[in-house]
């Protein structure tokens, strides 16, 4: 009898685990468990070398969180199933211990931001649906944005990490430039794009996405390549480029625009630079935005950017009138082709 009862429970269990392993892939935009895991790995390694070991912590708890909150509301299993109820929630798991204080209060909060998440993306793409486009993190944006502010206003969630507000001030724009530096920064650009500043964590990322899609990869490299010369050509903060703080955006605008979006071709390449390019304004111009109010851009610039790209609906080779709401490849056919250790999924956030 404890085996016929314990079959079903740990098949469950491992369910719930690719679930929330795809959730952490689906942040690059990713269904895939390995890609994943490999996420994981490298939050876990940068957190651990940076001596914040909590960030893994709350990564963990939130995908969790966020995860079993979809399931609870009844949401539709195949988003449950593609990992699309935690990528959002993830992100709100490494950004709290990342800006607030360690105490009971702040994990408290965080798991309730991290379940509001699942239904926030729900009701959000409900509201862009008519437009064409999806929330994509918005949902963790917005949330967590709420949260960091709040905590301004209560000693239970201290914001221990956050900026002080203040007005845009002179800054250093030189950074060490030789190619060593470089490669560093090129890698955290993609490391911060789960708030870790690593170098080593932005190498498993690549790696992880190399497991699930090739394209992708080349484009995240690529998007945080050219974030960070255009930061270098228009001498933006030193410490900014040295973090890879420019780059994080880029590389998600990158992968959505170059691979996810619009079926790769020429045009739709220019475009994505184009993108790329037009990120780091962004995130330069809501950096300045947001800093009398000493709260960080987080992921709002690549939303922002990958929107101004998306509504106009430009069909490059399409024949017909493009549908950016999720990305079914029944409709995305170049998302087809199959990653190398797990069947592709249907995927649609």
């Amino acid at each position: 009898m404890a085996t016929t009862l314990s079959a079903p429970t740990a098949h469950a269990g491992v369910g719930l685990l690719k679930k929330m392993l795809r959730g952490m892939g689906q942040v690059m935009f990713q269904p895939s468990a390995w890609t994943g895991l490999l996420f994981l790995a490298g939050i876990i390694w940068g957190s651990c070398a940076n001596r914040t070991g909590i960030v893994a912590w709350g990564a963990l708890v939130a995908v969790a969180v966020s995860t079993l909150t979809g399931r609870l509301l009844r949401l539709p299993e195949d988003d449950g199933t593609q990992g699309l109820w935690g990528f959002n929630g993830v992100l709100v798991g490494c950004a709290f211990p990342t800006f607030l204080g360690n105490t009971f209060w702040m994990w408290l909060a965080l798991i309730l931001c991290a379940a509001m998440t699942t239904w926030v993306r729900t009701g959000f793409n409900n509201v862009m649906a008519p437009w064409k486009v999806n929330s994509l993190t918005f949902p963790f944006v917005f949330c967590t944005w709420l949260f960091l502010l709040a905590a301004r206003a209560m000693h239970g969630m201290p914001p221990t990490h956050l900026s002080d507000p203040t007005l845009p001030t002179l800054f250093a724009s030189g950074e060490n430039l030789r190619l060593g530096h470089l490669i560093v920064y090129w890698l955290k650009g993609l490391g911060q794009v789960f708030l870790v500043d690593s170098w080593v964590t932005g190498l498993l990322f690549l790696i992880g996405l190399l497991l699930s899609s090739a394209r992708a990869a080349l484009w995240a490299a690529v998007g945080s390549a050219v974030a960070l010369l255009v930061a270098i050509l228009f001498e933006a903060s030193g410490s900014g480029i040295a973090g890879g703080l420019y780059g994080f955006s880029p590389v998600l605008t990158a992968i959505a625009l170059g691979t996810v979006f619009y079926k790769p071709n020429r045009r739709s390449a220019v475009w994505a630079l184009l993108g790329i390019v037009v990120t780091v304004f962004v995130q330069a111009g809501m950096n300045v935005m947001l800093a009398p109010l000493g709260i960080p851009t987080l992921t709002a610039p690549f939303c922002l950017t990958t929107w101004l790209f998306l509504l106009p609906l430009i069909r490059f080779d399409e024949t017909e009138r493009p549908d950016h709401t999720d990305w079914d490849p029944a409709r995305k056919t170049h998302l087809a082709p199959r990653p190398l250790f797990e069947p592709r999924r249907t995927s649609k956030k």
